[in-house]
């Protein structure tokens, strides 16, 4: 058979069952996660392969599923990722009251695109003119949030890095896997469209705690050291030094107060902060972190704080494998009009998806259907179809382009591609940012 019948077949189960994807990606939405969490979403997806007949292994690094999809031959291992977790936005309508998670980043969405890859290429039964595997993994915590938690699992061993896919390369679920691809929900775009993107920023992550003196704010203040004091002066400290930063290495440092006190009437002697420190390379942020460093205890010098500033792995920058970029685009050209493919560059946010770019070639496309920008109560599905059943579609479109023809695509992609980094190096670089 050759590759257009294939991906008719596929794109016609699909649309056909358009509506179990649909309907996944809504129950997952009404059951917003947090990372590592995300036990009910993690059960959802499950179940969802395990109707379809596919070999399913559950609670990786805590809530990771992946099921697995034989060709009719050796060859390739094409992991097909979704992200399991929702971030916090108390605001969003959608959200849970008792935790403020909400879906709107649109993970649910790539869950549900992801599933519906697997419905495509299983449900056809094209699984045998295929050259290899295909793997389907829901990643747990890909939200860089609640650090003070995710510390507390890896004190008690329960994970070994904070970001769900570097838990599973650690854990070596990814040793096997040869290529990979995503899809993530462009904000603003509520139309089919499909946006390329070539790189992201990385980021490391901060907390930090200024510890002083307690003492009564109005009777003895002389006798404290506020803690909230040197904070601010540290926040200011960071504010000085941006005129520092170059304008092509998009640097990006955000904290916030996560703790500002205890009681009005107590001098803080207890203040903490968390910040990303974000940058286009790994050699902007190694040079822009330590400034931030010296700026943080500045802030405690001048008061008289203890400044203990511990600084964590985050994740490295997206570098998108350019051929398979091309793959993704032409399949596009065939489902929507040219001036719907665009092209988007660089992207100042951050994914861990970067790290997976880093060992083995990488897809991570962004796609529309939905209103407001990410992270904001604004976030909403404006057409289920091109948010999750189109990129679907395409990625399963992407997959027989590198398995069929005895997978030639995925081994020329293979044989033409230089890792960034090799398992031991990436993991010792993420080693050497706890302090």
């Amino acid at each position: 058979m050759i590759t257009e019948e294939l991906k008719n077949q596929v794109g016609q189960t699909i649309d056909a069952q358009s509506s179990r994807i649909i309907g996944l990606a809504k129950e997952i939405q009404k059951n917003p996660e947090l990372g590592y969490k995300e036990y009910k979403t993690a059960a959802l997806t499950g179940g969802f392969f395990k109707e379809l007949g596919l070999s399913c292994r559950e609670g990786l690094a805590i809530t990771g599923v992946r099921a697995m999809l034989e060709g009719g031959q050796p060859g390739p291992n094409v992991a097909v990722l979704g992200e399991l977790d929702a971030v916090i936005c108390p605001d969003s309508p959608d959200a849970d009251p008792q935790t403020g998670a909400a879906h709107t980043c649109g993970h649910f969405l790539q869950i549900a695109a992801m599933a519906g890859v697997a419905l495509g290429l299983a449900e056809s039964g094209i699984a045998p003119e295929l050259a290899g595997r295909v793997s389907f993994m829901a990643v747990p915590a890909e939200e860089y949030i609640e650090i003070a938690y995710r510390q507390q699992l890896r004190e008690q061993g329960k994970i070994h890095f904070l970001g769900g896919k570097q838990e599973l390369v650690y854990r070596g679920e990814f040793d096997d896997v040869d290529l990979a691809m995503m899809i993530h929900s462009q904000k603003n775009a509520p139309r089919p469209l499909v946006a390329l993107g070539d790189s992201s920023n990385g980021f490391i992550g901060k907390t930090i705690q200024y510890i002083g003196r307690e003492a009564h704010a109005a009777e003895a203040p002389d006798q404290g050291v506020n803690a909230l004091n040197a904070a601010m002066l540290g926040l200011m400290g960071i504010h000085a030094l941006r005129e520092t930063f170059r304008d092509s290495d998009i640097i990006r440092v955000h904290p916030v107060i996560t703790k500002g006190g205890d009681l009005v009437n107590t001098v803080p002697a207890d203040v903490r902060l968390e910040t990303y420190v974000r940058a286009k390379t790994m050699a902007a942020i190694d040079t822009t972190h330590h400034k931030v460093d010296r700026a943080l205890k500045a802030g405690g010098d001048a008061i008289g704080a203890q400044t203990v500033i511990k600084t964590i792995p985050g994740y490295l920058p997206l570098a998108s494998s350019r051929s398979m970029n091309l793959l993704f685009k032409d399949n596009a050209a065939r489902l929507i009009p040219p001036e719907q493919i665009i092209n988007a560059g660089h992207f100042g946010a951050s994914t861990d998806m970067g790290d997976i770019s880093h060992l083995l070639p990488s897809l991570h496309p962004f796609v529309g259907g939905v209103f407001g920008a990410l992270h904001t109560r604004d976030f909403k599905v404006a057409d289920y179809q091109a948010a999750c059943v189109l990129p679907a579609k395409l990625m399963a479109m992407t997959v027989i382009d590198l398995l069929a023809d005895g997978a030639k695509q995925a081994k020329d992609i293979q044989q033409q591609f230089k890792p960034l980094l090799t398992k031991e190096q990436y993991l010792k670089i993420l080693e050497g940012y706890f302090s």
